[in-house]
């Protein structure tokens, strides 16, 4: 499995931006799918956005489509989480995962279930 360790994450003011970096580590992840999920105070584990191998394909959240945008550097076995006019419901732990074992299309990349490997995430909170 490949290891992954989040960064970035902090206290923010409604309205404002946070990067987010995932780092893998021990494998390559270029040709990994790769996701961010978030799981808020009291509430259950939800999908943020995902990415192709390639950069090629992303998929985000209803709730954060238009605010949040997922990047990948393959040279860097690096993943981005450029997240713009943060809410107070954005407030979350916020992780990366990795898909090792499907195609883009291989599997619903908003089902947690697709990932097999996790890191350890990182806060995020927004204050009103």
């Amino acid at each position: 499995q490949v290891q992954l360790v989040e960064s970035g994450g902090g206290l923010v003011q409604a309205g404002g931006s946070l990067r987010l970096s995932c780092a893998a580590s021990g494998r390559t992840i270029v040709s990994y799918s790769m996701g961010w999920f978030r799981q808020g105070p009291g509430k259950e584990r939800e999908f943020v956005a995902a990415i192709s191998w390639s950069g090629g394909s992303t998929y985000y959240a209803d709730s954060v489509k238009g605010r949040f945008t997922i990047s990948r550097d393959n040279a860097k076995n690096t993943v981005y989480l450029q997240m713009n006019s943060l809410k107070p419901e954005d407030t979350a732990v916020y992780y990366c995962a990795a898909d090792s074992l499907h195609s883009w299309g291989g599997c619903p990349k908003s089902a947690g279930l697709c990932y097999d490997s996790w890191g350890q995430g990182t806060q995020v909170t927004v204050s009103s």
